[in-house]
């Protein structure tokens, strides 16, 4: 801001629509020896907050002899208690069943098996839970929160060059509650972001390149 020095933008679009968004009643009425977060007013809706991002090895797994075995267990007849109470209710009235047996069945199959793979994104979250980013270029697959809208190869396009595009880092939901934009109602949201990159790693220099970035939701039996 050319008044109060103190704002930053990224371009005169973003200062002009700040301007109109608060900053014109608070631009200069601070002091000089305010404090720069002092200064600046928060307009979560428009400005992100700014972090600095550490970088650090991800820890090895849990062994396999922990009490995951335990607790899959615990799930695994949980799940068996849920099919016979539902199993119990269509043989109580069965005149109110809309939906055959086998329907109901491959239901219930799908809606484990998203919970599964959900609970698996859950525990590798809670290792680091501040972790806001997964880097893993040309290594493992991402971290999916659901078994669905995952891509195929045919959905991820070449890069311009010609060369294939491979998996490079996810941007994980975590970062929704860092720029507060969490529990707005309108707000931006996803399961997880997967950017993937060409694997000759063209272009070179300080030059912009377009990658491609793919959006998986939660799952609707995600909770």
């Amino acid at each position: 801001c050319g008044r109060c020095r103190r704002a930053a933008y990224c371009g005169p679009e973003h200062q002009a629509l700040d301007w109109r968004r608060g900053h014109r009643r608070s631009c200069g009425q601070r002091a000089a020896g305010d404090d720069l977060a002092d200064a600046i007013p928060e307009h979560n809706e428009f400005l992100f907050p700014e972090y600095e991002i550490l970088i650090e090895p991800e820890e090895p797994e849990f062994p396999a002899d922990s009490t995951d075995d335990e607790q899959g267990a615990v799930d695994t007849s949980k799940d068996v208690k849920e099919q016979e109470e539902l199993g119990a209710a269509g043989i109580a009235d069965d005149a109110l069943q809309s939906l055959d047996e086998e329907t109901l069945e491959a239901m219930a199959k799908h809606e484990t098996e998203e919970e599964k793979i959900f609970q698996m994104f859950k525990k590798r979250v809670a290792a680091e839970p501040e972790q806001i980013i997964r880097y893993c270029r040309g290594g493992d697959g991402p971290l999916w929160v659901s078994g669905e809208n995952r891509p195929e190869e045919k959905d991820i396009p070449n890069c311009v060059c010609g060369a294939k595009r491979v998996f490079e880092f996810q941007i994980m939901p975590q970062l929704l509650n860092h720029l507060h934009v969490d529990s707005l109602g309108e707000s931006i949201d996803w399961g997880t972001l997967v950017v993937y990159t060409c694997a000759d790693n063209c272009g070179g220099g300080n030059k912009y390149l377009e990658e491609f970035i793919w959006k998986q939701d939660y799952s609707m039996g995600c909770t």
